[in-house]
């Protein structure tokens, strides 16, 4: 073989290498940031919940802050992503404040629940414009900023389709945690915060990233013969 068809050759693997989709595991541990990822931003809320039943309310949230903080500051030094840390210590730091101020346990958990009627709402009025959240953040996330699934009417259908099934879900599993809340149910809206927090989330990245790479590969043009 020459070397001006090992420098033909080249360009046509870089292209391919490229295009190709991370494989659903690896997008669902690129998005949960793996069982360490799940652990670290679950043991925040589990000192408070424990550390508020055992004692008093703002030990508690000092406890959570500081838990939260350390995680944070170890992935730092460890040079690991700290996304899903930066995201939890965000809104520990926002709840905590709040509950400090206040004086009152259950507003510990009132960001997310706020937060988590948004995210729903958003999602919904998303798919009733045809411009469904889900489909986007997949273009981010997934196809490096592409958005050719706006040309392709049965993946807009099932992005519109997915994006219902989040907002519906995610609508729902707030709306438990708004009742305890109301309810004044502090220990079990500390439990319902854990129990509806990943497993859902996981539940739903399962669902659209299969469900999007079945449509994909039926939808994509056959190689001609002889290619």
């Amino acid at each position: 073989m020459t070397t001006g068809q090992h420098r033909a050759a080249g360009p046509e693997a870089d292209p391919q290498e490229d295009e190709r989709l991370p494989s659903l595991t690896e997008q669902m541990a690129d998005q949960l940031g793996g069982w360490r990822g799940l652990v670290e931003s679950s043991i925040p809320v589990v000192v408070f919940v424990i550390a508020n039943v055992l004692g008093e309310l703002r030990p508690a949230v000092i406890a959570s802050v500081v838990v939260a903080l350390l995680i944070a500051g170890l992935r730092l030094v460890q040079r690991r992503p700290v996304r899903h840390a930066v995201n939890g210590l965000v809104g520990i730091a926002f709840g905590a404040a709040i509950a400090w101020r206040t004086g009152d346990e259950r507003d510990f958990y009132l960001p997310g629940i706020l937060y988590g009627i948004g995210y729903g709402l958003a999602l919904l009025v998303s798919a009733a414009i045809r411009q469904p959240l889900v489909g986007w953040i997949w273009s981010v996330l997934v196809a490096k900023g592409r958005s050719e699934w706006r040309d392709d009417p049965r993946l807009v259908r099932t992005f519109t389709q997915l994006t219902v099934l989040w907002g519906v879900v995610w609508l729902a599993k707030v709306g438990v945690q708004a009742g305890l809340y109301l309810a004044h149910q502090d220990t079990a809206l500390g439990v319902a915060r854990l129990a509806l927090g990943y497993p859902p989330y996981a539940l739903l990245l399962l669902i659209t990233v299969w469900t999007v790479r079945r449509v994909t590969r039926e939808t994509a043009p056959a190689p001609l013969p002889g290619a």
